[in-house]
């Protein structure tokens, strides 16, 4: 009895530990489910293929890079996730597919005037886009070329051995992404270009992606387009838009507090909206611009939170909405495309600026603009000599004076300008107390872009890379070092 007691307790626990360990697979599939599940929800697997799509079309059909190195440049250090999109592009219909694990497709697709624009799984056609021939890059010393002016017209007392110091300083890690990864680095001193170096693979004519400062340069295009079409900043962003130009997310605002956000409010970062700043694959930015077709509508769709006008919160989506207001001032959708470059860039010889627009033709103005180290110089003069380039006044005037008012008065407020950040702000500006001017203005973007404009020592300090390990770059101290080998 006591054998057969036994052989039946030994059984019983087999079965035991059968039905644990199959309770227990059944949960981790579960899990595996339902994390599977919530990554789809939030469109993680969709918006990682859209990415590594839109980044390497903009980088091989905007800046013109060699195509077998721009996965491994500027995709894959971004995020783990990014390993399991593949991606093939087509030279000949300059078109890029990206494939999550084969199951998530997007197309991107350039487009004259309009950069690469990303789509879903189908083509993106062009609409009205209209090609124009771009001003060709002569190898001609600044401010027509983009090579340094020559030293005989150097302004007395520039620190030249100091300068290349500081720049060759700036260059280390240079192709490394666990380093500071500069890309290129220029200084411009009372109008003359003392220096413009770039890492190697990329040369002064490369176009290179400036994130977030795209914001300053839409706000230098709105103004430009409010100012020339009678468009008051005061007016209300639900007023702001002529017959037959108003889209469809519009309507809701007049039914809430958002009928009180101005245009103003736009420059300024203030609309109140409850959107957020977050570049996490999971947050608001990176599913706008990479899982909506639309970055305004969804930019727009953010419920009121605050008082317009009355806190400044730092927002991609703002910016969207400005480009979207800017997009309705002009009669054609082609015409709003070819402005920047007809507009502006051409204006000033920034041949090499392309700022994109998304699927449904909206300047991403938030993040999309591209242009050589020796272009967004030009872009950061322009707006130090108050619209002003070469006795024509390109810009408006009174633009720098906007830059320079706080969004706010008080809070971080102070920091912040419109669409450009007070970087030397001794209240709130990003490097109050570090040892630069205080008028110091910043364009910023993600990765460490910075195009910083000093009005007290009419300077121009540009550096682009894309460092993805935070720390590896100091923009604070790059202009501090620059400006003292710089004459007062």
């Amino acid at each position: 009895m006591a054998k057969a007691s036994g052989t039946y307790s030994s059984n019983s626990a087999a079965r035991t530990g059968t039905r644990w360990l199959a309770w227990l697979a059944g949960l981790v599939a579960l899990l595996v489910v339902t994390a599977a599940a919530m990554l789809i929800y939030l469109g993680i697997p969709s918006n990682a293929a859209g990415m590594a799509a839109k980044g390497v079309c903009s980088a091989a059909f905007v800046a013109n890079r060699p195509v077998d190195t721009l996965m491994a440049q500027d995709v894959l250090p971004a995020s783990p996730v990014l390993s399991l999109v593949k991606v093939s592009v087509d030279g000949k219909e300059k078109r890029v597919t990206g494939s999550f694990v084969g199951l998530f497709t997007r197309i991107a697709q350039w487009l004259p005037t309009r950069g690469c624009v990303l789509g879903g799984e189908g083509s993106i056609t062009a609409g009205d886009s209209v090609y124009f021939p771009r001003p060709s890059a002569e190898p001609r010393a600044w401010p027509q070329g983009n090579g340094p002016s020559p030293k005989d017209q150097w302004p007395a007392g520039v620190d030249e051995a100091g300068l290349k110091k500081v720049i060759a300083q700036a260059l280390v890690g240079a192709g490394d992404p666990q380093a500071a990864n500069t890309r290129g680095v220029a200084v411009v001193f009372k109008g003359k270009l003392l220096a413009v170096q770039t890492a190697p693979g990329f040369s002064p004519e490369t176009a290179l992606h400036g994130w977030s400062m795209a914001k300053t340069v839409t706000g230098m295009l709105a103004y430009k387009i409010a100012a020339d079409n009678g468009l008051r900043l005061n007016t209300p962003v639900v007023n702001a838009f002529p017959i037959g130009r108003e889209p469809a997310w519009v309507a809701p605002w007049r039914n809430d507090a958002r009928k009180t956000i101005r245009v103003a409010d736009l420059f300024y970062m203030r609309d109140g909206l409850a959107n957020t700043e977050g570049y996490q694959p999971w947050d608001d930015v990176p599913r706008m611009l990479w899982g909506s077709a639309n970055v305004a509508a969804t930019s727009a769709a953010a419920p009121p939170e605050a008082a317009a006008g009355s806190r400044l919160r730092y927002l991609s989506q703002t910016a969207n909405l400005l480009a979207a207001v800017a997009r309705a001032q002009l009669p054609t959708d082609g015409e709003y495309w070819a402005y920047p470059q007809r507009a502006l860039f051409w204006q000033i010889g920034a041949n090499s600026a392309v700022l994109e627009t998304d699927a449904s033709g909206n300047w991403v103005g938030s993040s999309y603009l591209w242009a050589s180290v020796g272009d967004w110089a030009r872009l950061g003069l322009l707006m130090l000599n108050d619209g002003q380039w070469d006795g024509r006044q390109v810009v408006p005037a009174g633009w720098l004076a906007r830059a320079q008012a706080p969004s706010t008065p008080g809070g971080e407020g102070p920091g912040y300008g419109a669409m450009t950040w007070r970087y030397g702000d001794p209240q709130a500006g990003d490097c109050k107390g570090r040892g630069i001017p205080d008028d110091t203005l910043a364009m910023l973007g993600h990765w460490g872009q910075m195009v910083a404009m000093v009005p007290s020592r009419d300077a121009v300090i540009v550096r682009l890379g894309w460092t993805f390990k935070r720390g590896q770059f100091d923009g604070c101290a790059l202009v501090a070092d620059v400006l003292k080998t710089l004459p007062k």
